[in-house]
């Protein structure tokens, strides 16, 4: 019998091991699924290097921070099936080529990723010029393992997420016991001391996080796991959701999900304005751009809440935006990988003028790493804050103390509108040396000024440009000391003034007017009269390089909201499609379906012809 054994192994083995393999990979997949990654990046491991085999193993090492693996995995993956790969795989294998430092490569990739070149070592010499603070960071605890994040201020102490506690359930994702808020002190030195778990009615079996509280800290906002999972898409998730609670009689109660929360996406990372009437979030909610968004939401004097207000394209991108702090002065700080970085998650600064976001700076290289940087707060007055970083391979919380980054020779001026001679605030204003490498930028403040770091004896271009406005270029020759005082123009005839078929609407909303594009019933393709239309946009857009349009398609209330608002989605695409093929960079526009949901005409389901009709249109929106 043992022979006969022998023999069916030595004919039949290849194909018993490619049955084993078959079996290795499904459990893999099942773990993939899952989102158990440590125990699935094990078994892929062990399997024949496939695609599948090699993305999934690269993408389970990037989940949890394993960039050399990573890149490893990513490596095998590109080097025979890169043809036929996604661009979302581009983007990872750039960025875990930038956490170990292989920026030439990881260039090449983004480059290709991005559609334009991209340079990262001129980009941080660049930010060297033009960042407003240096840091000096150092850990804050000697274990640089704990998982450590989230840090806020709580009075004179501070509370943090962790998991530290070695009897809660362990998280597949990292193999990691699950989230929960510690609270401690901090020595003048920076180092956490005193370190307790926080509040048992605030802790539970489940991950909790990022917390943040009123300043009488009476009242806190953060985040937890949803109990139960639900089918996303293709996939069985357990949201996170953002929690409130009340101290009360010595113990923190009315603990209740916010309004806004969903088991069908997650909202997490609150953080207050100064006022603690708007409460600003991160969220996977419909309406993104991509990833996570950062979002706002008003809080009324009754406690109430009202609708979440997405930030828009200039603060968020495709790619993860999360993690906002809002200062008393009104800054915004948040940690993001879709503007240009160093790797990871960066972090970045931007504020508003007119109530509208201006370009975010990365905050730079010396707090900024090749892996995630995230959850920075700030004590303006002090010019000390904290910030957690997995850039020694785990979560792990950091202090910083920053220093203004010095200045010697300045070019300096004013930016004010061509026609009302009105000084511009949150103008952009950007300085480039003879060789066009940019060496200053920064956004204008309240009294329309800007100031420069420069040299004696050079010339220099310098770029004005705002929203909805034409950018303006002059060239400058400093003087012996290097000093100089210029005041640019800006030649804005905003759009609607140097347009005639450009308007602003009384809801502020800038529209371009253009004849109205028909379709063929229950059709989105695009007919002959609809490219005329959409030939004059691709105009416009081409006459202005930095203009961004909204293309919003909606439909009459004929058939159920469910068909229009897929019809609207598709039309609305059709446009965008046709526009691309003529030369207009998608990343410049935006498509939106509405369906039947905003009519000009308020006649619901009894509409006339002719107000159906009116109802069926394309509108077009400058967005910047």
């Amino acid at each position: 019998m043992k022979f006969n054994i022998y023999i069916v192994l030595f004919f039949f083995g290849a194909s018993f091991l490619g049955f084993s393999q078959s079996r290795s990979v499904k459990k893999a997949d099942k773990l993939f699924a899952q989102k158990a990654y440590v125990e699935a990046a094990a078994i892929y491991q062990r399997s024949k290097p496939s695609q599948h085999v090699l993305q999934n193993l690269g993408d389970s090492y990037y989940y949890n921070g394993e960039m050399q693996n990573a890149t490893l995995a990513y490596g095998n993956l590109f080097a025979t099936y890169k043809d036929s790969l996604k661009q979302e795989s581009y983007f990872r294998y750039a960025q875990a080529l930038k956490a170990i430092d292989d920026y030439k490569k990881a260039d090449e990739l983004m480059s290709g990723f991005l559609k334009h070149a991209v340079d990262t070592d001129k980009f941080r010499k660049n930010l060297n010029n033009i960042v407003p603070f240096n840091y000096e960071v150092k850990p804050m605890t000697r274990n640089a393992s704990n998982g450590d994040f989230g840090l806020s201020y709580f009075g004179d102490k501070v509370v943090f997420a962790s998991v530290r506690n070695d009897k809660n359930p362990i998280y597949a994702w990292n193999n990691k016991p699950y989230l929960d808020l510690y609270q401690g002190t901090v020595s003048k030195d920076g180092i956490l001391e005193n370190i307790l778990p926080f509040a048992d009615e605030i802790n539970t079996e489940k991950h909790e996080s990022s917390a943040t509280f009123n300043k009488e800290g009476n009242f806190m906002y953060f985040s937890r796991t949803s109990d139960k999972r639900v089918m996303v898409g293709e996939e069985l998730v357990a949201t996170v959701q953002l929690y409130q609670a009340e101290f009360k009689d010595s113990i923190w109660t009315n603990i209740v999900p916010l309004p806004f929360s969903s088991d069908q996406y997650s909202t997490m990372h609150p953080a207050l304005s100064k006022d603690e009437k708007r409460l600003y979030f991160s969220s996977d909610m419909p309406g993104t751009l991509g990833s996570f968004d950062i979002f706002y939401v008003d809080i009324a004097d009754d406690g109430s809440y009202g609708t979440p207000v997405n930030l828009g394209s200039t603060v968020n991108t495709p790619q993860r935006d999360q993690f906002p702090y809002v200062t008393p002065s009104g800054i915004l700080y948040f940690a993001s990988d879709g503007h240009q970085g160093l790797g990871g998650l960066d972090l970045f600064m931007t504020r508003t003028y007119d109530d509208v976001y201006v370009k975010p700076i990365n905050l730079g290289e010396t707090i900024n790493s090749g892996m995630d940087d995230f959850s920075y707060i700030v004590d303006e007055d002090n010019n000390t804050g904290y910030l957690a970083s997995n850039r020694k391979g785990s979560d792990n919380l950091y202090s910083f103390v920053r220093k203004e980054n010095p200045r010697k020779f300045t070019v300096e001026g004013d930016v004010r509108d061509k026609n009302t001679k009105e000084l511009l605030p949150g103008a952009i204003v950007s300085l480039y040396d003879e060789n066009e490498v940019l060496i200053g930028q920064l956004v204008v403040s309240e009294t329309g000024d800007y100031t420069f770091n420069s040299e004696p004896n050079k010339r220099y271009r310098i770029e004005a440009e705002r929203d909805f406005y034409i950018s303006k270029t002059e060239y400058i020759e400093t003087l012996d000391d290097g000093r100089i005082r210029f005041n640019i123009e800006l030649e804005i005839e905003s759009y609607d003034d140097a347009e005639d078929i450009i308007i602003t609407k009384g809801d502020g909303l800038v529209y371009i007017q253009l004849e109205n594009i028909y379709f063929d019933l229950n059709k989105s393709e695009i007919k002959a009269d609809a490219a005329r239309t959409l030939d004059v946009l691709v105009e416009i857009m081409k006459k202005y390089p930095r203009m961004e349009v909204e293309l919003g398609a909606h439909t009459d209330s004929r058939a159920s909201d469910a068909y229009n608002l897929r019809l609207s989605n598709d039309r609305a695409q059709a446009a965008t499609e046709y526009l691309v093929a003529n030369g207009i960079n998608k990343k410049r526009l935006r498509s939106i379906g509405y369906g039947e949901r905003v009519q000009l005409i308020k006649c619901g389901r009894d509409c006339t012809e002719e107000e159906h009709s009116i109802n069926r249109r394309v509108e077009f929106i400058i967005t910047k």
